[in-house]
């Protein structure tokens, strides 16, 4: 018997836990599979697309063994496994070429693949730097910055997240070309300065992997590749290959600052953009003294008006701004304030927090 007697859950939750970068449609069959590894320790489980590739363990002497692994379906093992009944142990058998699942009454009968065809990636953490952080900390500064990402950009450097490590701090950068996302965090030692950029699907799975609590968590960042290892789970990936833009010559430094409550500015622009150009999704500020009127209108001449009294003391403004691109910045923040600085009507806006110099979020005006 390869997994006698197992529950569902301890089953499934390793399973769902790699089970994310699996693609049904792959070039190579094997890689929509997992590799289920029995050895001295427990069970082992790794999937990976050749980019990406993540394992985690079931550490449980009960389970251990001689060595013995299958790849088999991921989703359709995942999706057998979530609609068996609750509180039942599962079995798990090898028979000729197929892996036999049991429980209660119900088999099924699943497709193997060799497990020494499966592909697994090769480390490359020659001179890598090593980090430790909170995982709560990580999580903080990937969900900063995410949204601004560009998706399927020519320009692929784009397609992903800048990590820099600099002196005592960890810096992540995000852009799309429109908007751009800065945040960082102090680091408990000083380092070498080290840039890479990871893949949008290796920060979206981080994202998602990682927990609020305040357990460390192992980055190793090397030229070609990262490996990033916490709560029995280890992550592997590539980095991609490009000159990520200079983003300290993105940031601006206005004069002429706007602090207003994150709720009220963010509950305005939620209202206004019912009324946006579908296609365009862009609101005006039409900034006076005292005072922020948020303008919308669409194709069929609806409009949308709204006025928000300020401490606003600047030069009169008529500026416009794709209204998604705040409603990011604004929805992915837990702060009570905000900050907007202005340059001119052509100019970009920047969004940070009073007395947090960790993160700043730019976006560039649209005509409208």
């Amino acid at each position: 018997m390869f997994i006698e007697k197992i529950d569902k859950e301890v089953l499934l939750k390793p399973l769902q836990t790699v089970v994310g970068i699996v693609e049904r449609k792959q070039p190579l069959p094997i890689l929509s599979n997992v590799l289920i590894e029995k050895n001295e320790s427990g069970i082992r489980f790794l999937a990976t697309d050749l980019e990406i590739q993540i394992s985690t363990e079931i550490k449980d002497k009960k389970l251990a063994g001689t060595k013995e692994s299958i790849t088999v379906a991921a989703k359709k093992l995942q999706e057998i496994l979530r609609v068996l009944p609750d509180n039942k142990n599962i079995s798990l058998e090898i028979l000729d070429s197929r892996l036999l699942v049991k429980v209660s009454k119900s088999k099924f009968t699943l497709q193997t693949l060799p497990a020494q065809d499966f592909p697994k990636v090769t480390e490359q953490l020659e001179n890598s730097t090593v980090i430790e952080i909170e995982q709560k900390l990580l999580k903080k500064l990937i969900g900063s910055v995410q949204y601004a990402m560009a998706q399927q950009d020519i320009r692929y450097y784009l397609n992903g997240v800048l990590l820099v490590i600099e002196g005592q701090h960890l810096k992540l950068i995000a852009t799309d070309g429109h908007r751009l996302a800065y945040t960082s965090a102090k680091l408990d030692a000083e380092y070498t300065k080290r840039e890479v950029i990871l893949s949008r699907k290796t920060i979206s799975e981080l994202f998602k992997l990682l927990n609020d609590s305040e357990d460390k968590i192992k980055l190793e960042l090397a030229e070609k590749q990262v490996k990033i290892s916490f709560s029995d789970i280890t992550l592997t990936s590539k980095v991609i290959d490009g000159k990520f833009p200079d983003y300290d010559r993105v940031i601006p430094n206005y004069i002429n600052h706007l602090t207003l409550d994150r709720q009220i500015i963010l509950h305005a622009l939620q209202r206004a953009a019912i009324l946006s150009n579908e296609k365009f999704r862009g609101v005006r500020f039409v900034m006076t003294e005292k005072n922020m009127r948020i303008i919308s209108s669409n194709s069929e001449q609806e409009e949308a008006q709204e006025d928000i009294e300020n401490d606003y003391h600047g030069p009169a403004l008529d500026i416009g701004f794709n209204v998604n691109y705040l409603l990011d910045g604004l929805t992915n923040s837990s702060t009570q304030e905000v900050t907007f600085s202005f340059g001119d009507s052509n100019s970009s806006i920047l969004i940070t927090v009073p007395g947090n110099e960790d993160f700043k979020y730019v976006i560039m005006p649209m005509r409208i």
